[in-house]
């Protein structure tokens, strides 16, 4: 059932790309596609010329837009980190509407989000946290990475009622934070964690929470 959620996946990004290029937004299109290559080749066979076939323009267009594969890594997990923190606030926001509004249940929830993203985007996710193909000097990157960054402290600051920039501790607690999610959500999306996997998804996202927010107390 994953792997044809997967290819289902790869088809509707292909099918999307073609529909924006035609809509006039080459820009999108090509980053779509970039997305489907990188999804099902991965990163050391990704090409440019692959891309623009799946995004049916012209073998110059990515180079035109983007410069080379690493520009094209790079403006792909600029876009990778906005839909990051999209998922995170996502997450938040369904705790809410459930009365999740305090300080613990929103970072849980930022967590959940975290992992959500993993495992719906895992090439993505590698590309944006693994590879060192992207360039984070890049004045776009560099501002969607640190807002993702930037979320974190101020979800943690809000938990611990102190900003972590405020106090040497709570910045270690939201590092311990950073590095418990980031491994659960790459754990889980490697499959490595049976434990977890066999449990009820409400069981699952229970355990989790208790997770994140011992990292982070």
């Amino acid at each position: 059932m994953a792997l044809k959620k997967t290819a289902l996946k790869k088809t509707a990004l292909k099918k999307t790309a073609k529909s924006r290029y035609h809509h006039g937004d080459l820009r999108a299109a090509l980053l779509e596609a970039a997305e489907a290559e990188l999804a099902e080749k991965g990163i050391e066979a990704f090409s440019l010329r692959g891309v623009a076939k799946r995004a049916g323009v012209s073998h110059a267009a990515p180079a035109h837009h983007f410069g080379d594969v690493n520009g094209l890594f790079t403006a792909l997990a600029a876009t990778g980190y906005r839909r990051f923190i999209a998922a995170q606030r996502t997450r938040q926001k369904r705790a809410a509407q459930k009365g999740g509004k305090d300080g613990a249940a929103q970072l849980a929830a930022v967590g959940l989000g975290y992992v959500d993203f993993a495992i719906a985007n895992p090439a993505l996710f590698r590309l944006m946290f693994s590879s060192k193909r992207p360039d984070f000097c890049d004045g776009e990157l560099e501002e969607t990475a640190r807002a993702a960054f930037e979320k974190l402290l101020e979800d943690v600051g809000r938990f611990r009622k102190i900003h972590p920039c405020d106090d040497e501790a709570v910045m270690a607690s939201a590092m311990a934070t950073w590095a418990m999610v980031h491994g659960l959500a790459d754990l889980l999306e490697g499959g490595r964690i049976k434990y977890l996997q066999n449990l009820t998804r409400k069981k699952r996202e229970q355990v989790l929470s208790d997770m994140i927010l011992r990292a982070a107390s």
